[in-house]
């Protein structure tokens, strides 16, 4: 009997799993273990308790990333908890024989930029994290997603996951993206239109023109940012983008190792016919820059546009009024104009090469405005270097612009890099929650383009004012 056509998601995902469970999850055999400092100490104290070892420790990488400072790395960490934390994941790596990538290592930056700026990240691999923005790596034609901290004991003694298997969906996005639109621009706007919750219980494959046309750092954005709209992860079918970008990177497959990988990698893509449980089409010439206005990713909108009345934002008007309130906000204003205090680029979703260039091509030749702070942060030392080597360091200093150490920085609440309570950052981060980026703080979420364009007016500003025709 001939077998119906397949899905990206079921190729990868069936060829991992190890046992089905009837009624039950799937056992899934994992190829790849990222971890951290935050998530990773109690999962090694499990362990211990236990008297069990990490299974593949070959196939487990530790980098130090959430609450690493920014400036002076190579001085003592001052915060108690972080300086426990990373001693703690150095230690435990050194016991078990864990590759890792401690403050001072030349690789050691954001686990999500440097697993595949290290060609650890490949297509066809199942890949965890400690970490809810693991399904970055589902650019590469990978299933990544985030596990808790029992998991991660569970994936380090086993190498194995217990997982029912998500739901399918693909998002279209086809046509041309108009000046001034970046890989951020697309997926919120996908879940300007989804909402935080749309695809919740969803594996998601993103497809159509516009990915297509992507550069991988661009690719990767959109995938870090497919949780935000409530999916278990998100995946594009790798392709000449995927495999040149691969090729040549130190832990890639190497002569004959890499025709192999790369013959089976040609075969990851969605079978014409095959179906999924939910489908999205949307056009690119409906997305403009995109800039946030409330507490959840999903409260989005074109940046020429204004803000929705409640009874359009599909929520319910007390949640609504809240999240307005705690952005000191209000229903049909522009967000034009606004003022800004803090400008924050980097962070898993914008910390590539990719995003300094287009911050970069706005700030040149202008200066920064003296009422902002911003926070220049690349993702890893290699996107530092990158800079450096660029020229994108001379125009960002000319500019009045300093660039600071990588790591997680203000995309969270633990490290030094907090927003004070009150103040308006503009964030080319993942996730606008009440005191995500700091108690009181209020996050506006944009591209690169958009940070960049509010750094040097000092307000919001539709980054195609600013741009040459």
């Amino acid at each position: 009997m001939s077998q119906s056509p397949a899905t990206l998601f079921d190729k990868v995902w069936d060829s991992h799993v190890v046992r089905k469970i009837e009624d039950g999850p799937d056992i899934l055999f994992i190829d790849r273990h990222f971890i951290h400092e935050v998530t990773s100490p109690v999962a090694f104290l499990g362990l211990e308790s236990r008297h069990l070892k990490v299974m593949f420790p070959e196939k487990t990488f530790a980098t130090a990333d959430h609450n690493t400072p920014t400036i002076n790395q190579h001085l003592p960490v001052q915060d108690p908890l972080s300086a426990n934390q990373l001693k703690a994941l150095e230690v435990n790596a050194g016991k078990y024989g864990i590759s890792h990538w401690g403050l001072g290592n030349p690789k050691n930056g954001i686990v999500h930029v440097v697993g595949p700026e290290n060609g650890i990240t490949l297509p066809g691999m199942t890949i965890v994290c400690g970490d809810s923005h693991t399904s970055t790596h589902g650019a590469f034609g990978a299933i990544a997603f985030g596990i808790g901290t029992s998991e991660v004991e569970m994936v380090l003694s086993s190498q194995c996951i217990m997982q029912p298997k998500p739901k399918k969906m693909r998002i279209n996005v086809n046509g041309r993206i108009g000046k001034g639109i970046t890989p951020k621009d697309v997926v919120l706007y996908i879940i300007s239109r989804l909402t935080a919750a749309g695809a919740t219980g969803y594996f998601v494959e993103f497809a159509g023109e516009v990915f297509e046309q992507m550069s991988m750092e661009g690719r990767m954005t959109v995938c870090n940012m497919s949780i935000e709209m409530g999916a278990r992860g998100g995946m594009i079918a790798p392709d000449e983008t995927t495999f040149n970008y691969i090729k040549g990177r130190e832990k890639a497959p190497k002569g004959a190792a890499w025709d192999k990988a790369l013959a089976y990698w040609k075969t990851l893509k969605t079978e014409a016919g095959a179906t999924f449980d939910l489908e999205h089409h949307f056009e690119a010439a409906d997305i403009e820059p995109m800039i946030t206005y409330g507490t959840n990713p999903g409260m989005g909108m074109g940046i020429t546009q204004h803000i929705p009345l409640a009874q359009a934002s599909g929520g319910s008007k007390a949640s609504y009024e809240k999240s307005l309130g705690y952005m000191g906000f209000h229903e049909d204003e522009s967000m034009l104009g606004k003022k800004v205090d803090y400008v924050f680029i980097g962070s898993c979703t914008n910390g590539r090469i990719e995003d300094f260039r287009a911050f970069a091509s706005i700030v040149k030749n202008r200066k920064k405005a003296d009422h902002v702070t911003a926070w220049i942060v690349p993702g890893s030392h290699i996107v530092e270097q990158q800079i450096k080597e660029e020229g994108i360091l001379d125009i960002l200093t000319a500019a009045g612009f300093q660039l600071r150490q990588p790591g997680c920085s203000a995309c969270l609440a633990m490290n030094d890099d907090k927003i004070p309570a009150g103040k308006y950052a503009v964030s080319t981060s993942n996730r606008n929650f009440e005191g995500r980026q700091g108690p009181g703080a209020r996050t506006m979420l944009a591209s690169p383009l958009v940070a960049a364009a509010a750094a040097v007016t000092g307000v919001v500003t539709d980054p195609r004012t600013l741009m040459a025709e």
